[in-house]
């Protein structure tokens, strides 16, 4: 597995946890809202931060496109 997917399902995990959402819950939102895309584009800013940044910059990412 490579190192984004890795990051991947390392945010998947870390975003469901912190809403207490199923992974299907959050496979969806991200597919819906493009978050892998974004993920794979800063993976090397994004994977060199804290759970809990990367999950607010999820955050933020979404609200963007609401």
């Amino acid at each position: 597995m490579s190192k984004t997917m890795q990051f991947k399902v390392f945010c998947i995990e870390q975003y469901k946890k912190e809403h207490n959402m199923s992974g299907a819950e959050v496979m969806q939102k991200f597919k819906q809202f493009g978050v892998f895309d974004y993920i794979g584009s800063f993976f090397d800013v994004l994977h060199s931060n804290g759970a809990k940044y990367i999950v607010e910059d999820i955050d933020m990412f979404i609200a963007a496109r609401q």
